[in-house]
């Protein structure tokens, strides 16, 4: 997941993936239970809205092109600058890319099936669940956050930091140089 504060321009790619990460919940319910309820109905509208950014303000599709279509505020309901066969194109746009992002999130919950169990049952057990306790119980992400991630996510690596600045003090007024500018690395392994 990509926090506000780490990012404010995002690429295709990320935005691909936080379209996944909405559908997840919907994938879980279908491969779990096979069968789905009500209960993505937000996440679904807001897949739509990320989708039609996509294609109508950031150009990113390939078949609609370079071109930005913003929504008048004070536009009837049925105007738009762009012909019906070109909202067809963008429709029928829309639907692939969320019927492929779906498929893509079904098999990652299949492959990842035990992991999601995992965490499913963790939630059983206790209301709020921090990061620490999915990296305790599934492992690190396949992926590397960045300071300002783990600053927000980590309580582990918040102390680790409270506890080197803690250190650096000691080490200073000992007279000993313990001052970088290079931010400490974390130490994520579970204890």
């Amino acid at each position: 997941q990509y926090l506000p504060k780490e990012i404010s321009l995002r690429t295709q790619d990320q935005i691909m993936d936080i379209i996944c990460m909405a559908l997840a919940g919907r994938a879980a319910e279908e491969t779990f239970f096979g069968d789905v309820t009500t209960g993505a109905s937000d996440d679904l509208r807001r897949v739509t809205q990320m989708v039609y950014s996509m294609i109508q303000l950031y150009g990113m599709n390939e078949k609609v092109g370079q071109l930005a279509f913003p929504k008048d505020p004070n536009a009837f309901f049925d105007e738009k600058p762009y012909s019906d066969a070109t909202a067809k194109k963008m429709d029928k746009e829309a639907k692939e890319i969320v019927d492929a992002a779906y498929s893509r999130t079904l098999e990652m919950i299949r492959d990842k099936r035990t992991q999601v169990e995992m965490v499913a049952n963790m939630l059983l057990e206790k209301e709020t669940i921090t990061h620490d306790d999915v990296y305790d119980s599934i492992g690190p992400r396949p992926f590397e956050g960045d300071e300002s991630y783990k600053q927000y996510v980590s309580q582990r690596f918040q102390h680790k930091n409270e506890n080197d600045d803690k250190d650096g003090e000691i080490d200073n007024e000992e007279g000993n140089s313990n001052t970088t500018n290079t931010p400490p690395t974390p130490n994520l392994n579970p204890v």
